[in-house]
């Protein structure tokens, strides 16, 4: 059978046994059992699910897939079944419905046991699925379907609501609205056994198995299946049609006749409980005659159930109430509601409704309606009880803290009044005594506590108190309908009853001088609800509850036509004379309590100054400004003053009476700080002013010398809405404002001239400035428009004032608010700057924006106002249709100016910020105009120079520019008078005027042709005029950039500044390619110098020459226009020639070398022969009778044209264009030496040969003149040709030098090498001491680069044998002959000269001669006693140690921030840098020292190097120098096969300048990898002794990078070594890093293997065993360890180890004995024999093991014989 553990073969679909068991069972009784759940009851009847009969047929026609996704379901794992539930949704929509079919007979015992699985997420993709499977198999479902409702019912109201939704929606998938109540006829009984059996019959642990679900599980399962049960049924009913309600009812009586379904109302849930809660609510709704018969039970579970206040459960508890006081006429009967219902219920309102007041207090009206008299008896009694506990509950903790709940209960609490009043509206007295009571002792007490609290003002109290007084006036008959019907005199009595209450509250809380504010604030709150309940009702809209109680008629209240937005909007004046709204209160009782308010605060104002009530005034006649109020007002006054006092008598309006006598006094008394609700009283009198009574009293308030401040809140109070604006027009444009208005412009800015500090009155005065500008009406200036230009012109004035002063620093806060008042009316003003003055305001903010901060001295945040002022300005400018570009206007002056400062930018900042600030408006510009604009092309034309402004900025760029191409050779070109003061002003201060109108152009031409969205490139390029030239111009200023290799610093950050700006590359590509040539090459063909250059940077940059080839034939036409030669066409010829078609270039060749022969007849000698090398360099083809004809005419200029060669001459006196015409001829002699060697006879190369040693002999009598260019090509020109020589001469193949005259190659090697190198040598060193200085701008590099690359070709001899001064250094050992000893101490300080090119050209010197040294030292450290020393030590040559100490000391404080293992950046070619380079060479010089000594002399240094501590001094340098990663440059990410930089050969060529950042790191790995192949020993020594940390870092580096190559090198070295041993072999395994070594003499053989660890070499080598034959073992062991020895200790290769051994092994087989201190005859590290005999027992040792032992010991015994040592 299948065991328990074995692996299930994948797609095995078989049954399992007990599969095969059950179609046994059903082979012989033809039935499944039905196993469905856990219940062990014994019945009859089927499980839920039905049994399978025939599953052998019907399992044939399902599925494979779908049988091993059902399978899949029944697992434990959670994950599983969520797979296998949607793999199965899924399939059931891919899947053809026959196939699906057959899966429906399997479907339902599955989907009732996972429909109720305990995860969520499976229940919900269960009834996803069962979608799928309802739209595919469609009718086919129905047979299944009384299996399946009872589960789909249960998860329809799953409480988890996605599951739910999910099974509603296959249900109504599967059943449209019609049908639904017939299939749940059909299948209601066994849905209500599925509801029944879950309720009364199921535990938690007969619904989950107990012994593989958690108790947790079980018991929320059941709880969830109680809770879907209760819904359930109340779901069933619901969609069930009535006939099949009552067949149900005998089932629904089992179950509600059963006492554990009553239980659920006390269940631990709230879950339960709710749900119990809304089936009784269905019950009593569907089948009432149920409800009445289970009544006894029914309504104490209901009515006693209401102080069950659980979020879940309140709701549908009172919503049972309603039900079963609606449904169940006795329901008062079963409950005592004296002690159990209206206990609770009081409970329950004091505290508020528990936080539940949204569900609770809807439900009170309701309840009340319904409850009976002798429940409620006595009524008074009750009533009080009743709202006293919903006035405390408004007072509780939860309605205090939420505005909601508050509402809720303030609107219920009041709707429960109104409700209480209309039931008692008879004239007994019981009725009347109880409407007083209410209105009395609830409705006033609750209004007086709203008073003051701002919460329950904010809640809708007041709007429902007017919505019932109007209701009660209407019953009352006051609003004109006759809706009293018969109680007109009771609502009439209940009005004023009210009124007269709230007159007393009123009175109560005004009349009183320590009133409180927020109970006046209250009142006047009140009252404004009152007149205007409209504009609050909108916000207090309430969400009524579905069960409401309406009166006999509903209230058809009708809006009024007032108009506003809030209570606190006054009504427009129109509006405020009409009669007010319907919906306000219309009994006289209102205005009087209004008029004797107001008549209250006007006394206590007037008698006690009373501020309070002043304000309440104000508030009051916001919303009642009548002419009855002001009458009462102006009575009231009239009856205190005396009839004389009044001066305007005539004044009828008593809204303006009052203003004149009341309201402009109190505006006008001093130290008044609060004026608003002045200013508000202000406006509600003038709402009963006519138009010429307004102006009046707002010009006589204006000319009062009041606050400015309460002129601003005036004119803002104006502006607040259209009526009030339109009524002030008169005021607003007359002469008295505006002549106000201006002079507080004059005195603001006099006051801010004079202070740096702004006072708070000043600041509400730049305010009302700023509104007066900015506020427009119907694009008409709010004040008149000849003050509104007055302003503009004072702000003008005094903002250019502050521009010239040098302080502007202290006007800050003047300018500050002139800068605000500035933006506001730019940005809000429409055609404001076709004013002139706003133009001249507008030009002087720009030219703050332009001007550095160092000058200005304004701070950040005030130039970002102004920027942001500056560009609103320009918008709004350039904006307007009707504008145009004219002289003396915003962008004309800009433009001028602009110009102007560009002559004055004395730093990049102050370019920079100039350059922005004109990008800023043509960013304005661009915002609001089209790309094509007019006014764009012409502000670029008035900021364009003109061609003779350009050619003067032109000329005034420094010359310095011309050395860089000169010696390049990319430029032919002169100077006038050439002096050492024109190459060494390089320092200037000031930026050249045409870099910087360049870069301004060029960053307003990219501003306006990309978009600042995407920088693409936009067709409108052309739209900018003369672009071109522009373009050109740029071009031009980058190539002076670029030739004076961007020095100074100045015109480094100059061209940083370019490349941020996108402008590094000259934006050539906005101009097509043939006009750019065109402009390019006419203008080199004009000028030459820069524009040649500039033309060959384009066509270089474009890198398609054949496509353009073209176009640039088209330019020059014929080869004979570049004829007679000119310096600009001979520049233009040098850049064009590579481009050149064959056949011009032939005829260029043709007609200089006809100019050449006739030289006689041609003045320009010089031209023919530059235009003949040009051609030649561009590798035409020229003939060679041709060649030997320019040759000899060369050679006849040598006897008639002398000083055209300047043999012997004193270059100071010649002229660039001599020296031009000598380079020319190196140039062409260098020519003939690398194209046509073999021409030349015996006497052409005397006179090559000869020109060339003359040539250098001027060059080293004229080292002084370096300085000029010209001298320094003459020089460099000259070592080219040496180099081209020694190249020929020493690579040229044996067939090429058979062609020479036969003693051509022996006067070269035995004269002319000599006579070179006796001239070449000390040139360096006179250009050092000529220029101490490598950073002066006159120093001659590129001398030095071409001499140091003529001198690495000078032979050995020359060096040994040098003819150098003699150099010698007092007290300095050495062993080296003079010579030598001459030229290391000459050579060795200039490692340290701080120019490349030397330092390289000296290594590669020093290098030659490095492996003749050793050979001085003889035998080494032999003078000196054996006696008490240590090993004996030598000093390698002194003169390169001295250096290596010095750049020791540099590169320790150089390196000393970082620790091992980080990377040091260094600057190239700085001081740092050639420091650390010296340093390098340094060491490459002394290990090729060290690897070019023998055995001996190694360890003599080896020892030196170790008691200085130079070597540790250099490791840790390396280790902060070679990079982390040493990946070869341009080789991307690291892979195993990049090349590092220990595989690639390091070159170190003298004018080799590329990857110059690289040479460090690759120079430091270089070093490394020398020392641990040279001085392995030392630098494991070295590992071992440093700290954990450090010896960690070097050994990952070594391990990764190193070792591999260095083990490969030893191996294959040893392969292919071609040393022979005597009696030994060696051979080598490359793939195990393995050297075996076999020793065999007479019957002696030996076999050792060699095992390179991988660390090689810092870990060590191991020896292991091979075969041995006639050896003991100890002596087998003891060779072994001195195999170990050695190649632990000793500083060299392993063959170089292995000869040791053998050396050793030989010395034993001669009969010398061991050393009995080291076990060997030769010494580990020294290699001496032992010497030192113990006169005692007669055993030698070697001195430095004795030195050891006596030094470790503290004893002078023998080691063996323990006598003293003597």
């Amino acid at each position: 059978m299948g065991g328990k553990n074995k692996q299930r073969t994948k797609g095995n679909v078989r049954p399992s046994s007990s599969g095969r068991a059950a179609e046994v069972l059903t082979r012989e009784g033809g039935v499944i059992p039905g196993f469905v759940g856990f219940d062990t009851a014994l019945t009859s009847e089927l499980s839920y699910v039905p049994a399978v009969h025939g599953a052998e047929e019907i399992d044939n026609l399902v599925d494979a897939d779908f049988r091993l996704v059902l399978r899949k379901l029944s697992k434990r794992d959670v994950v599983t079944r969520l797979k296998a539930v949607q793999d199965f949704g899924s399939m059931c929509q891919e899947r053809d419905a026959e196939e699906v079919k057959g899966v429906l007979p399997y479907w339902p015992r599955i989907y009732c046991k996972i429909s109720v699985d305990h995860d969520r997420r499976i229940r919900e993709a269960t009834q996803q699925a069962f979608e799928q499977l309802v739209l595919k198999v469609r009718r086919s479902l129905a047979p299944f379907l009384k299996s399946l409702m009872g589960h789909w019912i249960l998860s329809q109201c799953d409480p988890y609501t996605p599951a739910a939704s999910a099974a509603c929606q296959a249900f109504q998938a599967a059943f449209s609205p019609a049908k639904q109540p017939e299939a749940l006829s059909f299948c209601k009984d066994e849905i209500l056994n599925v509801l029944q059996d879950i309720l009364l019959k199921e535990t938690a642990d007969t619904l989950s198995d107990p012994q593989s679900v958690m108790g947790e599980e079980r018991e929320a399962k059941y709880v969830r299946m109680l809770t879907s049960s209760l819904l359930g049924v109340k779901r069933l009913l619901s969609l069930l049609l009535p006939d099949d309600r009552t067949a149900l009812e005998h089932r629904l009586a089992n179950l509600i006749s059963s006492g554990k379904f009553w239980k659920y109302s006390k269940h631990k849930t709230p879950q339960v409980r709710g749900a119990f809660f809304e089936m009784v609510c269905a019950l009593c709704e569907f089948t009432p005659g149920l409800v009445q018969a289970e009544a006894a039970r029914l309504c104490p579970a209901v009515l006693l159930s209401i102080d069950d206040t659980d979020p879940v459960v309140l709701p549908p508890v009172w919503e049972a109430v309603l039900h079963v006081v609606s449904t169940i006429p006795d329901c008062w009967t079963h409950v005592n509601a004296k002690k159990g219902f209206l206990p609770k219920l009081w409970a329950l309102l004091k505290e508020g409704g528990k936080g539940m007041a949204k569900a609770l207090h809807p439900n009170l009206m309701p309840l009340l309606s319904k409850l009976p008299r002798d429940i409620t008896d006595p009524t008074l009694d009750f009533y009080t009880t009743f709202f006293d506990s919903f006035m405390e509950g408004l007072s509780s903790e939860r309605a205090a803290t939420s505005p909601s709940e508050s509402a809720v209960i303030v609107t219920s609490l009041v709707e429960c009044l109104k409700y209480c009043i209309v039931c008692n509206t008879e004239e007994e007295a019981e009725h009347k005594n109880i409407r007083t009571v209410l209105v009395s002792q609830q409705l006033l007490p609750l209004l007086e506590k709203a008073l003051g609290n701002p919460s329950l003002q904010a809640s809708p109290l007041f709007l429902l108190v007017t919505e019932m007084l109007v209701y009660w006036e209407k019953r009352a008959g006051l609003h004109g309908e006759d809706e009293g019907k018969g109680s007109k005199d009771v609502f009439k009595g209940l009005l004023e009853d009210f009124w007269e209450g709230l007159a007393r509250m009123f009175v109560h809380h005004v009349d009183n001088e320590e009133a409180d504010p927020q109970a006046l604030e209250g009142v006047a709150t009140l009252l404004q609800v009152m007149r205007y309940p409209d504009r609050v009702k909108r916000r207090h809209v309430q969400k009524k509850k579905s069960v409401k109680i309406c009166f006999a008629k509903p209230d058809d209240i009708e809006k009024t036509g007032v108009d506003g937005d809030a209570v606190e909007r006054p009504m427009p004046m129109e509006s405020g004379r009409e009669n007010e709204g319907l919906g306000s209160p219309q009994t006289q009782h209102f205005e009087d309590v209004v008029c004797q308010l107001a008549q209250l605060c006007l006394v206590h104002v007037n008698e006690k100054k009373s501020e309070k009530h002043l304000v309440f005034l104000s508030l009051l006649l916001r919303s009642f400004h009548t002419p009855r109020v002001f009458s009462t007002l102006i009575e009231l006054d009239e009856k205190i003053k005396e009839a004389g006092q009044h001066n305007e008598g005539n004044i009828k309006n008593p809204a303006m009476q009052f203003l004149l006598d009341q309201v402009v006094l109190w505006l006008a008394e001093k130290g008044r700080r609060d004026t608003e609700h002045l200013v508000e009283m202000v406006f509600s009198s003038l709402y009963c002013c006519s138009l010429q009574e307004t102006t009046r009293i707002l010009n006589h308030i204006t000319t009062m010398d009041l606050q400015w401040g309460i002129i601003l809140q005036i004119i803002q109070r104006a502006c607040a809405d259209l009526e009030t604006l339109k009524s002030c027009r008169d005021w607003l444009k007359g002469s008295v404002l505006g002549e106000q208005l201006l002079g507080l412009t004059k005195e603001l800015c006099e006051v801010g001239r004079t202070s740096s500090s702004i006072s708070s009155a000043s600041c509400h005065s730049w305010t009302l400035i700023s509104l007066v500008l900015s506020k427009h009406h119907n694009n008409e200036p709010l004040i008149g428009e000849v003050y509104l230009e007055k302003i503009l012109e004072k702000l003008h004035a005094t903002l250019s004032e502050a521009k010239s002063l040098s302080d502007t620093g202290n006007l800050e806060p003047l300018i500050s608010f002139i800068c605000d008042v500035t933006s506001t009316f730019f940005s809000s003003v429409q055609d404001c700057l076709l004013l002139r003055s706003a133009e001249e305001l507008l030009f002087t903010v720009f030219q703050f924006t332009a001007k550095d901060q160092t000058h200005s001295h304004l701070s950040d945040s005030l130039l970002s106002k102004l920027k942001k002022v500056c560009v609103a300005g320009v918008q709004s400018l350039t904006q307007q249709p009707d504008y145009e570009f004219e002289e003396e206007g915003f962008l004309q002056n800009a433009a001028l100016w602009v110009t102007r400062q560009l002559s004055t930018v004395s730093s990049i900042k102050s370019l920079q910020v100039l350059v922005l600030a004109v990008q800023s408006i043509v960013e304005a510009m661009m915002s609001v105009c089209k790309r094509d604009s007019s006014l764009l092309s012409q502000f670029f034309t008035a900021l364009t120079p003109n061609q003779t402004e350009w050619a003067r900025m032109r000329q005034a760029l420094p010359p310095q520019w011309v050395k860089t191409p000169l010696l390049s050779n990319r430029y032919r070109g002169v100077l006038e008078k050439p002096t050492t003061d024109m190459w060494k002003s390089r320092s200037s201060t000031k930026l050249p005027d045409h870099l910087c109108m360049g870069a301004l152009l060029g960053k307003v031409a990219r501003t306006v042709v990309f978009t600042p969205s995407d920088h693409k490139e936009a067709d409108s390029s052309s739209s900018l005029p003369n672009l071109k030239y522009t373009v050109s111009e740029l071009m031009y200023a980058l190539q002076w950039c670029k030739e004076v290799e961007y020095s100074p610093a100045l015109v480094s950050a100059y061209h940083n500044l370019l490349t941020e700006w996108g402008l590094s590359e000259g934006l050539h590509s906005l101009v097509p390619v043939d006009v750019m040539l065109e402009i390019l090459y006419s203008r080199s063909l004009e000028d030459g110098g820069l524009w040649s250059l500039s033309l060959e940077n384009y066509i270089t940059t474009i890198n398609q020459e054949s496509a353009h080839s073209a176009i640039i034939k088209k330019l020059y036409g014929s080869a004979a226009s570049f004829f007679p030669v000119s310096q600009s066409k001979l520049s233009t010829l040098q850049v064009l020639c590579p481009t050149m078609t064959k056949k011009d270039t032939e005829a260029l060749v043709a007609l200089a070398t006809a100019g050449i022969v006739n030289w006689q007849e041609n003045d320009d000698v010089y031209g023919c022969l530059a235009v003949l090398l040009c051609c030649l360099e561009a590798n035409s083809h020229v003939e060679e009778e041709v060649v030997m004809a320019i040759l000899a005419t060369v050679m006849e200029w040598r006897n008639s044209k002398e000083d055209w060669f300047l043999f012997g001459s004193d270059l100071s006196k010649a002229t660039p264009e001599q020296l031009n015409l000598t380079v020319e001829m190196m140039h062409f002699l260098s020519w003939l030496v690398s194209h046509c060697p073999t021409v030349l006879g015996g006497s052409q190369w005397d006179f090559l040969l000869c020109s060339m040693l003359a040539w250098l002999e001027v060059a080293g009598e004229n080292v002084s003149h370096l300085w000029n260019p010209w001298v320094q090509l003459f020089v460099c020109e000259n070592a080219a040709l040496i180099v081209k020589l020694n190249h020929f001469f020493a690579s040229s193949s044996p067939d090429v030098l058979e062609k020479l005259p036969a003693e051509l190659t022996g006067e070269w090697t035995e004269f002319f090498v000599e006579g070179i190198y006796n001239l070449l040598l000390p040139l360096p060193i006179n250009i050092t001491e000529t220029f101490p200085e490598p950073d002066d701008p006159v120093f001659p590099l590129a001398v030095l680069q071409s001499v140091g690359a003529a001198l690495t070709f000078v032979p050995v001899q020359q060096l040994t044998h040098n003819s150098l001064p003699p150099k010698f250094i007092a007290d300095q050992k050495t062993n080296l002959p003079e010579p030598l000893q001459t030229l290391m101490n000459t050579f060795c300080p200039l490692l340290l000269f701080k120019a490349r090119p030397l330092q390289i050209a000296v290594y590669h010197l020093l290098e030659k001669v490095m492996p003749q040294l050793p050979e001085c030292d003889g035998e080494g450290d032999t003078n000196k006693s054996d006696d008490d020393r240590d090993e004996p030590c030598l000093s390698p040559p002194a003169s390169l140690m001295a250096i290596l100490s010095t750049c020791e000391e540099l590169c320790d404080s150089i390196l000393a921030g970082l620790q091992v293992g980080e990377f040091a950046v260094v600057q190239p070619l700085s001081v740092e840098y050639s420091c650390i380079l010296g340093y390098l060479l340094a060491w490459k010089l002394l290990l090729t020292f060290f690897k070019s000594s023998p055995s001996h002399l190694r360890a003599h240094y080896a020892q030196y190097l170790k008691r200085s501590c130079s070597l540790n001094k250099l490791l840790l340098h390396l280790f902060k120098l070679m990079p982390e990663t040493p990946i070869c440059p341009a080789q991307g990410t690291e892979t195993k096969e990049s090349k590092t930089l220990f595989t690639d050969n390091l070159c170190l060529a003298v004018d080799n300048i590329k990857n110059v950042e690289w040479e460090l790191p690759h120079l430091a790995c270089s070093v490394y990898y020398s020392t641990v192949q040279d001085l392995p020993a030392m630098v494991r020594l070295w590992w071992n002794s440093q700290e954990k940390r450090v010896s960690a870092a070097v050994e990952k580096f070594t391990t990764k990078y190193v070792s591999p190559v260095l083990s490969a090198q030893e191996i294959s070295s040893v392969h292919s070594s071609t040393q022979m041993f005597e009696n030994m072999t060696v051979k080598a395994r490359s793939a195990a890093r393995e050297v075996i070594a076999t020793y065999s003499v007479d019957d002696i053989f030996i076999e050792l293997v060699i095992q390179l660890p991988q660390n090689h070499p810092l870990g060590s080598i191991t020896v292991e065993s091979g075969q041995r034959v006639g050896v003991a073992v100890q002596q087998w062991r003891n060779w072994m360890l001195q195999l170990s020895t050695y190649l632990t200790h000793q500083n060299g290769s392993i063959m170089e180890g292995l000869a040791l051994w053998k050396n050793n092994v030989d010395k034993r087989f001669e009969g010398i004995e061991d050393c009995m201190i080291c076990f060997s005859v030769i010494h580990g590290s020294n290699y001496s024999l032992p010497k030192k005999a113990c006169r005692t027992c007669k055993k030698k040792f070697h001195s430095a093991c004795l030195y050891k032992w006596f030094t470790s010991s503290n004893k002078s015994t023998c080691p063996l014989c323990r006598e003293t040592f003597f």
